[in-house]
């Protein structure tokens, strides 16, 4: 080890010494750490005789040089969904290596993750998650899990009582929208006993982050109120998604006081490390035109900020910039961020891999700023991206005059695409330079190195068809398909196909023979990458299937071979428990704590990935759609079931056709929201897999289909 490492306990290694039991078991007691005594974070590790010794200036580059240890001494890596602990005794030797980051800062999550994937997560899912964070070299995770107790603090010192402060809240799993000042007074209310057992959570989650050395974000105020309080101040109304909602005018007194009150409040339930996310412009439209109003904004906004926290800084997203970017011209943006002193103010670049901003607005009016990937919008469970262009875009933002001062990834929702966001994660600290030689390393370690040559060539072939998606904009209008899309007369939605589905299918049967030939892989990562691929393969099945029924109009042949799709799809994700309605609305119904606050928890997790909004408005309908068991079979197989129906009258003419549609469609939806789905039917994931591919080989080759 190199000369400055330290032999005291490091004040971070209790924290890895448990992420290292969590992921090794009993071989972590072979496991030593040490503080390493240098400018900037690193780390050093060596393995001899069965014992690792890590030293680190900090609990995330201790993790991180961990896991670059097990990846490339073990060939084994820490996925999202890998198996723990891992299978490894005794350590096998490393020589001596070291590490220094990329950037200073790995940043993690967006205020919609906690609405897509994190609302109904107890301690055991966020220490697991953590972790993760840890092991990949996030430094810098938002954290809002609690941030309502705050909320409901705040307000009580301000004169509400708690009925309203709840409404004004309102449902659980809606709250990041809340806090963003999307929407309020919805879905709600907020169930009494969430309050408290959330505060206790947040802070759990926070204490634990700060234990590795990370500085969680917190929430801050957007200048959204009660329409109590907008009622006396200097207030306007916004829409946002057919919500209407109050924000105050930055001129009144009240804006600065209220985000004081909301800070105190914070500060005082989970304490600060003075960084604070607030977005007031997040898909709104100001309420004043005027040029000088966001700059006004800022300094209200700032000025409540620093009465709590003398030494806040605000982390800011730069998607309204991008989102309306006809409001937000070059001469607006320069004006609003010109407004605040560069050491007060972090941007995140959000959408950095398919829209950056960074080199536009004069590199933020030299403001710190964050590259940041998004990809995934509301939670798509289909695999995409643009894997070739990834590294290629940070190494130009890296090259830049103006450097990102970290990388994140700001997904909508997780536990999607995980080759995407590790290749982000892994350029925190080292270049990407040869995508390929990447790709066969990641597969080895995904899976242990079992199968790695057949694992290795599937992979290509996901990289030449949904990984290669260069030049695609890769957004749910774009991508969503028929599986998860509302029916229509006006227009049958199809995903784009810009590669062969033959080559995909390949790469998904030879996932199926290795699953078929090995059942171990598939209990993990495997089995999550089988479900993806098989998604992918049978989202453009249905688009085929969809487009001929519609052609045939309404062939009884025809549409019962597209509906079959729904119903076969759903037994194959019934193979795993996170591919299912059922796991999703469990978590929900466990934070209850009597019967009427079930009521609202079943409805916010049926709701929000269905109809979001109101059954009535189609605003957000089916943009978190998700390919999950108990949905596929129910939901929507019955919508397009409706669809089919009434396609003759349609076809023939009728004008009152769509109108019926959408009002049946609705009904559908209150049926659904009242109900839920059936529970789904857990199988054998590589039998079910390859009853699949067998059924639906010939689909894209119509002149096979009858010798089967």
């Amino acid at each position: 080890m190199s000369s400055g490492d330290g032999e005291l306990e490091a004040p971070w290694a209790q924290a890895v010494r448990g992420l290292a039991h969590r992921v090794l078991g009993p071989v972590a007691e072979s496991v030593r750490f040490a503080e390493r005594h240098a400018e900037g974070r690193g780390h050093a590790y060596e393995a001899q005789g069965g014992v690792l010794t890590i030293a680190a200036t900090d609990g995330v580059s201790a993790a991180v040089a961990l896991h670059h240890y097990l990846r490339e001494h073990c060939g084994m890596s820490v996925g999202w969904d890998t198996v723990l602990p891992l299978p490894l005794a005794p350590l096998p030797d490393a020589p001596p290596r070291q590490g220094t980051p990329r950037v200073r800062e790995g940043y993690y999550l967006n205020f919609c993750t906690f609405s897509y994937t994190t609302p109904y997560w107890d301690w055991s899912d966020w220490e697991r998650e953590i972790d993760w964070m840890a092991l990949h070299g996030i430094t810098m995770p938002l954290a809002v899990t609690g941030h309502e107790a705050a909320l409901h603090a705040a307000y009580t010192r301000l004169g509400l009582d708690d009925d309203r402060i709840r409404r004004f809240l309102g449902g659980p799993g809606y709250l990041p929208f809340q806090f963003m000042g999307c929407l309020d007074d919805f879905a709600g209310p907020l169930p009494p006993s969430w309050i408290e057992r959330h505060r206790e959570l947040g802070a759990r989650v926070i204490e634990r982050e700060r234990a590795f050395g990370m500085t969680p974000v917190l929430p801050a105020f957007t200048g959204h109120v009660p329409r109590e309080i907008a009622a006396t101040a200097r207030a306007g109304r916004r829409d946002w998604q057919g919500f209407e909602t109050w924000s105050l005018d930055p001129a009144d007194p009240l804006y600065a006081r209220i985000g004081a009150e909301i800070a105190r409040a914070q500060i005082e339930l989970f304490g600060t490390d003075h960084l604070y996310a607030a977005d007031p412009f997040i898909e709104m439209i100001p309420i004043d035109a005027d040029p000088a109003f966001p700059g006004a904004v800022a300094a209200a906004t700032l000025a409540g900020l620093r009465a709590a926290d003398p030494d806040a800084v605000w982390l800011m997203q730069a998607w309204p910039f991008s989102y309306q970017s006809d409001f937000w011209t070059e001469d607006r943006v320069t004006a609003f961020l010109d407004a605040i002193p560069d050491e007060r103010m972090l941007v995140a670049d959000l959408w950095a891999e398919q829209d950056p901003l960074w080199g536009r607005f004069e590199r933020f009016s030299g403001k710190p700023w964050l590259w940041c990937a998004l990809l995934n919008f509301g939670g798509r469970t289909d695999p995409v991206a643009d894997l070739r262009g990834l590294a290629p875009g940070i190494d130009a933002a890296l090259a830049a005059a103006n450097p990102p001062t970290g990388l994140g990834l700001a997904m909508e929702a997780t536990r999607n695409n995980p080759v995407f966001f590790e290749l982000v994660t892994d350029q925190i600290w080292n270049r990407v330079s040869d995508l390929d030689a990447w790709l066969d390393a990641f597969v080895a370690q995904r899976y242990g190195g079992r199968s790695a040559d057949e694992l290795r060539a599937a992979w290509r072939d996901l990289l030449d068809t949904v990984y290669g998606a260069a030049g695609l904009r890769i957004a749910p209008d774009q991508f969503k398909g028929v599986l998860t899309a509302a029916p229509s007369y006006a227009l049958t939605p199809t995903g784009p196909l810009w590669f062969d589905p033959a080559v995909l299918a390949r790469a998904w049967e030879r996932m199926i023979e290795v699953a078929e030939r090995d059942p171990g892989p598939a209990a993990g990562p495997l089995g999550h990458d089988l479900v993806e691929t098989g998604i992918a393969y049978m989202a453009r099945v249905a688009d085929r299937l969809c487009a001929e029924a519609a052609k045939s109009g309404g062939d009884p042949a025809s549409v019962a071979a597209f509906l079959k799709v729904f119903e076969d799809l759903d037994r194959m994700l019934a193979c795993r428990p996170e591919y299912t309605f059922e796991h999703w609305e469990a978590k929900a119904r466990s934070w209850a704590a009597e019967p009427a606050e079930r009521a609202v928890l079943s409805d916010n997790a049926r709701r929000i990935i269905t109809v979001w909004g109101t059954a009535d408005s189609p605003l957000l309908d089916d943009y978190a759609g998700r390919h999950w068991a108990g949905l596929m079979s129910g939901y929507y197989r019955d919508r397009w079931e409706l669809w089919a129906r009434g396609l003759g009258a349609a076809l023939a003419g009728d004008p009152g056709a769509e109108a019926e549609l959408r009002e049946r469609l609705r009904d559908r939806a209150e049926e659904f929201l009242r109900e839920g789905a059936p529970q789904a039917v857990p199988g054998d994931l590589a039998a079910e897999s390859r009853r699949l591919l067998t059924a639906y080989a010939d689909v894209f080759h119509p002149d096979r289909r009858g010798a089967r």
